[in-house]
Parts: C-alpha cells; sequence; structure tokens
C-alpha cells in the first residue's frame, strides 16, 4: 500500500500522526508526510483510519 500526503491540502492538524505515528509524521514544512513507503501490511488498518479521518482528504493513494 503506498499513500501520499498532498501538501496543499494538509492543514497540519495532526490527527493522522496521532492515529498512525509510525506511518505520518511532520516534515521540515510543519506539515504531515508518510515516513514509511510502501506501508507495511501490518499498519495498513491504521494507516486507513488516519486516511478516513484527514479533514481535508489531503492522505491519498497515488
Amino acid at each position: 500500500m503506498k499513500l501520499i500526503v498532498d501538501q496543499d491540502l494538509c492543514i497540519s492538524c495532526g490527527l493522522c500522526i496521532e492515529t498512525c505515528p509510525e506511518v505520518f509524521d511532520w516534515n521540515d514544512d510543519g506539515k504531515a508526510d508518510v515516513i514509511l513507503d510502501p506501508v507495511p501490511e501490518e499498519l495498513e488498518e491504521s494507516a486507513r483510519e488516519a486516511q478516513d479521518g484527514c479533514p481535508t482528504e489531503a492522505i491519498q493513494e497515488p
């Protein structure tokens, strides 16, 4: 599974990082970014939960 964070849509709310810190973290611009590519199978459910919870739908599949 591959995910990206659209930096133009990210509002830095941190919800994805709270939901799945193994996959998402802050980048140098203070926005969320994917730190595991591809997302390991055992973290896919948590990553999808973060994707579904993103208020701006910034987490997307490329």
